[in-house]
């Protein structure tokens, strides 16, 4: 057999592979969006499509927003039927997660994605709203709270990201790619089978020492990361952090909001040192409350304790 004729058949073989992890992701994705269909609304914001879910009434209205390639199943999951029966609750998927859009060429740290959801206040008419913000969505909570703090009654932050994160764990550095074209190759391609084969470590160091809940996969949006856009979105994310966080800590000492954390003890993913006794160092009118023994994934594995903080909050804030 000739060069020639090796080299066309290696391409070959390299296409085939490459079109049958296309088609394999693209069935995937498909099969997640049947299985778990967008069931809240949608409003233009900024040029992106947000999905968010509306729920309860009340005096007072929570706005929840979530982590790290995480949707509004974390916080529907279990939290927001105990908090609707006397708040208005409102759950915005931030822009490129779950089923919200990210506007062509629109900057992904949480300073900017602050700006998004400020406009979403603006655009609800939500009255100075309670900001629930979970892991990443902290981070936003807080960058919402320093260049608008009068759209913001109070900072509800349950294991957020509040400080330079000086390592972030292992399972989180295939998320680091900073090439949007690359990105978005891997997301088609390889992202999907290998959040498959590396599911139980992942879930393991994200929810533990927690068991992850039995229906995470559907009822808590679990499987709605397995699409590619989960991954162009999270890596978008997580390569944006670092920038924007030194710039936001800078800033931390105009905040003026009540602002309370809440931690678990065993957090794998954010260490509770840093982000929670550090950050009360800075800001000593902080509330900090901790849960012996839990991990990062709060709403999800303890959500009575965390509606029970997000109360305190609001009785706190007046």
């Amino acid at each position: 057999m000739s060069g020639g004729v090796i080299v066309f058949a290696f391409a070959a073989s390299v296409v085939l592979v490459f079109a049958g992890l296309v088609l394999f992701t693209s069935s995937t994705a498909r099969r997640v969006e049947r299985a778990l269909p967008p069931s809240g609304q949608f409003v233009e914001v900024d040029g992106a499509r947000i999905h968010y879910i509306d729920r309860g009434q009340g005096p007072v209205t929570l706005l929840m927003v979530h982590g790290l390639g995480g949707n509004a199943g974390h916080f529907t999951h279990s939290v927001v039927g105990r908090l609707a029966r006397d708040f208005r609750v409102v759950v915005i998927e931030r822009p490129g997660s779950g089923y919200s859009t990210r506007a062509a060429g629109a900057a992904a740290g949480p300073i900017a994605q602050a700006e998004t959801v400020a406009a979403f206040i603006r655009a609800l008419g939500l009255d100075r709203p309670v900001l629930v913000g979970h892991s990443l969505g902290g981070a936003v909570s807080l960058a919402v709270a320093v260049a608008h703090p009068t759209l913001v009654r109070a900072l509800a932050l349950v294991a957020p990201l509040t400080m330079l994160q000086p390592k972030s764990p292992d399972v989180f550095k295939g998320l680091m790619v900073r090439s949007p074209l690359l990105r978005t190759a891997i997301g088609w391609t390889l992202a999907t089978p290998l959040s498959m084969a590396r599911r139980d470590v992942m879930l393991d160091v994200v929810f533990g020492p927690e068991a992850v809940p039995a229906d995470f996969a559907i009822a808590g949006g679990g499987v709605l990361g397995m699409r590619p856009s989960a991954f162009v979105s999270a890596s978008t994310d997580f390569m944006a952090v670092s920038a924007d966080m030194a710039a936001l800590v800078k800033r931390y000492a105009t905040l003026s909001v009540p602002i309370s954390v809440l931690y678990g003890t065993h957090d794998r993913i954010l260490d509770p040192a840093v982000h929670g006794t550090q950050f009360k160092a800075l800001l000593p009118h902080v509330h900090l409350e901790y849960v012996e023994g839990a991990g990062h994934m709060l709403p999800l594995t303890v959500p009575e304790r965390v509606a029970s903080f997000v109360r305190g909050v609001v009785g706190r804030a007046g």
